[in-house]
């Protein structure tokens, strides 16, 4: 690629947090115009790249370079919400030099202020409205606007820049899914350079290439998700075969190697009868058994290397394999019969204004949907009993537990074993730990501090220790939870609420997560409750 065509080069790039870990070390990346979706494990350091990248970082050896303006919306974004939407897009100061000049005064300062940007207001107005904001004013405050609005409005301050580099962190988590499709049109109809990090599959399948970052590389996949899924497939397939290769050839190097040993203690013992028995000069005997341990150390150390020159390639193979292991739920005492009452809302009002009628019954699995704003976490709290109902009556007959969006229910300075122990208090070590295997927390993975966990591990471990806890949940409520898990701890979710067999309401924008989870009723949320077609 030459330097041209490239729009964003990471040369010999290092980079370690305040501890000393380190995040990157000698990393080399070019990027092209078009669309790159970069993925990988949580853990893997993307949102660190882009940081890097914009500038927000700085790394302790090597360069970045980027050509020409760029736009970069965080994944987590914090605006102050005293603020005007004007002042959030950047343009306040040309807007208010604008109306100066339309008032009378000519001075320098404010010809200079506006430069070339005489449509400003145009331009801000036709972005907001393109992104679903047309309802929001350029003089409107921003603690006024939902988190959703406020990613949105991120991504159009960063647009009116005309980069032609743009960098977006997980920009669908808080977008419902009118927002999503939005956002959706606005990275299908980008012309520059683009590097999106997310987990949502839909809008990785507007990319033009996947960069997939793992151990500190990156490897390129041209097409889009699914065409990195087939590709990948093919990989995999490939690399398990020379697994199976590898142990075969290590089988071999161990049976020759125990064959040669044999070999050579039947010849000592040979030359030991030999010398016993004096049946040649002492000379020649003496020269005989020294050639022959030179000949026997030679044959020895040739096994020896061919058997490490095997597990050196076993081991290469088995790195080649990704670990695709699962949660499991298969727990029976989460079942629930069918037909039988979970949960009655009788004409419940909820802190916001959200009403809901409805019961659920058996193992039933709902889908909760619904715009940014519409009280779907409020529901959700309200059913788990942190919120009070204003009006109407919540009734949960089965045992039951709630997953927030933000994980904090577990302690911090605990380990992931001692807090699914606080859940369960009657429980064995010896059965916390076995039970923890299946959330994949084995040996000492189970005795990690949950401070030291990654996103996707500390969202098996919120999950463990409310599937474990005494009594196990009949219910589970859970509150957009693929936000901020990687595709792998997304698949891994997906493969254990499989299992689960229990009664489920997720409330969620996911919608390609949902159609995974066998949804049995959708349920909109929007004032009230509407039951409607599956999405």
């Amino acid at each position: 690629m030459s330097m041209s065509t490239t729009s964003v080069v990471c040369s010999d790039l290092s980079f370690s947090w305040p501890d000393g870990t380190p995040a990157f070390t000698d990393f080399n990346l070019v990027i092209g115009p078009g669309r790159t979706g970069l993925i990988g494990v949580n853990g893997s350091g993307k949102s660190t790249l882009l940081r890097l990248i914009a500038g927000d970082l700085n790394p302790s050896r090597g360069s970045v370079k980027v050509s020409g303006e760029f736009g970069y919306v965080p994944q987590n974004v914090t605006l102050d919400t005293e603020l005007s939407v004007e002042e959030a897009l950047g343009i306040a100061t040309a807007r208010a030099a604008l109306r100066a000049i339309e008032e009378g005064d000519a001075s320098e300062e404010h010809f200079t202020l506006v430069g070339d940007d005489w449509d400003v207001d145009e331009r801000a107005r036709a972005t907001l409205d393109r992104l679903g904001l047309d309802h929001v004013t350029l003089d409107r405050r921003i603690g006024e606007l939902s988190g959703g609005e406020s990613v949105l409005l991120c991504l159009a301050a960063a647009l009116l820049r005309r980069p032609q580099v743009l960098l977006l962190d997980e920009p669908t988590n808080n977008l419902d899914l009118t927002a999503r499709r939005r956002l959706y049109d606005a990275v299908a109809s980008w012309k520059g350079a683009m590097v999106i990090v997310s987990h949502d599959r839909e809008l990785l399948e507007a990319v033009d290439q996947i960069a997939d970052l793992r151990s500190g590389e990156v490897r390129w996949y041209g097409g889009n998700f699914s065409a990195y899924q087939e590709a990948l497939a093919v990989e995999q397939e490939a690399a398990e075969r020379m697994v199976r290769v590898a142990e075969s050839d290590l089988r071999r190097q161990k049976r020759e190697l125990a064959d040669a040993r044999i070999k050579l203690d039947r010849r000592i013992r040979y030359g030991k009868k030999m010398y016993d028995t004096k049946r040649e000069p002492k000379v020649v005997m003496n020269e005989r058994k020294r050639q022959a341990q030179v000949a026997a150390g030679k044959h020895r150390n040739m096994h020896l290397e061919k058997l490490e020159e095997a597990k050196e390639r076993l081991g290469e193979a088995e790195e080649a394999v990704r670990d695709d292991s699962e949660i499991r739920i298969d727990l029976p005492e989460t079942t629930v019969p069918a037909g039988r009452t979970v949960l009655t809302l009788a004409e419940v009002e909820t802190l916001y204004g959200g009403r809901a009628h409805f019961e659920v019954r058996g193992p039933e699995r709902i889908a909760l949907v619904g715009r940014n704003g519409a009280g779907k976490s409020t529901l959700l709290r309200t059913i788990a009993g942190e919120l009070a109902p204003v009006s109407g009556e919540v009734k949960t007959a089965v045992p039951m537990r709630y997953l927030p969006q933000r994980l904090d229910v577990l302690d911090e300075e605990l380990t992931v074993a001692q807090n699914v122990a606080q859940f369960a208090p009657a429980a064995t070590d010896n059965a916390i730990r076995s039970r923890l295997a299946r959330f994949l927390f084995r040996g000492r993975r189970a005795d990690q501090e949950v401070s030291t966990l990654s996103g996707g591990e500390r969202f098996r471990a919120t999950l463990a220790a409310l599937m474990l806890a005494d009594p196990p949940p009949q219910l589970l409520l859970m509150d957009e939870p693929t936000n901020n898990l990687d595709l792998a701890s997304i698949r891994q979710l997906s493969t254990a609420l499989e299992s689960y067999q229990g009664a489920l309401i997720i409330a969620s924008h996911d919608v390609a997560f949902l159609r995974e989870l066998g949804i049995t009723r959708w349920l909109q949320l929007d004032g009230g409750i509407t039951t409607i077609d599956p999405l």
